[in-house]
């Protein structure tokens, strides 16, 4: 048995192709992201990865788009979006393949 923290992870991704990593792969990563209100990320698109956005709590707008607990995103290759914490929120975020580089300025 392993035991780790989240605020001992970069950004809160805990698995994927990087360190520290629970597991290191290069199938998927996986991140929990805690945002406070006011937050934001410009907007980015991955050329090969997909991504996949849920949102645990809070409200968010991301490509314009309002979405709250419970809401679920696919960010599919060459889609872009950016990001803004309209509440202080949790993400739960997956992107396959776990591939480093793959995150390109919009």
């Amino acid at each position: 048995m392993r035991f780790g923290r989240l605020d001992e992870m970069t950004k809160g991704w805990f698995i994927g192709d990087f360190e520290p990593s629970l597991l290191n792969t290069k199938q998927f990563e996986v991140g929990i992201k805690r945002y406070s209100a006011g937050d934001k990320e410009p907007a980015h698109v991955h050329k090969v990865a997909t991504e996949f956005t849920v949102i645990l709590s809070g409200r968010v707008c991301m490509g314009g788009r309002y979405l709250e607990d419970g809401d679920i995103i696919v960010m599919e290759p060459g889609e872009s979006t950016d990001f803004f914490a309209v509440t202080d929120c949790v993400t739960v975020v997956v992107k396959t393949p776990s591939l480093s580089g793959d995150k390109y300025p919009v």
